[in-house]
């Protein structure tokens, strides 16, 4: 399926863009490379950090329970971003392929799916509080903010689909 397609739709071409972005700079390979070759105290190194946010993982001397949660982490913020991309009606409703509304849906829903998905797989997490939660939201929240508007260039321009 190319991204190129003009019968594409914009919540398939939205979910695509985040399958690859969570399997690209979620990997460990990514996630080890920004940690050791990044500064964290530049706007470009805090945001090539940013990215490996939803990191996934195969091994760790962590508990099997977080590596659980991180994994699940990272699988919620695609289901999550297909299922907001949608119920959101900006890709439904718009009247011609390649609106902002468009846009702006497939970003807004990055943004929840990284909120959600933080919120979920903190319950799951080792000593879970609900402070921990809040702030975990948090931070998925703010990857969507400044990583979501890739899966809205995505979805831009989608082709609407009907809904039965």
């Amino acid at each position: 399926m190319a991204l190129t397609s003009r019968y594409r739709s914009a919540t398939g071409a939205g979910t695509l863009a985040a399958l690859i972005l969570v399997l690209v700079f979620g990997s460990p390979w990514y996630f080890d490379w920004a940690a050791h070759h990044t500064n964290p105290d530049t706007a470009g190194g805090w945001f090539l950090r940013l990215l490996a946010w939803p990191r996934w993982r195969f091994d760790s001397a962590d508990s099997l329970r977080n590596i659980f949660s991180d994994d699940l982490k990272a699988i919620l913020v695609v289901v999550l971003t297909a299922l907001f991309l949608y119920l959101l009606p900006g890709t439904q409703l718009a009247r011609a392929r390649g609106t902002v509304a468009q846009f702006f849906a497939g970003w807004s829903s990055y943004v929840f799916a990284g909120g959600f998905a933080a919120l979920i797989t903190t319950l799951v997490h080792t000593n879970p509080s609900l402070l921990g939660a809040f702030q975990s939201a948090g931070a998925g929240a703010t990857y969507g903010l400044f990583v979501g508007w890739i899966v809205g260039l995505a979805a831009l321009g989608g082709h609407r689909g009907t809904r039965s």
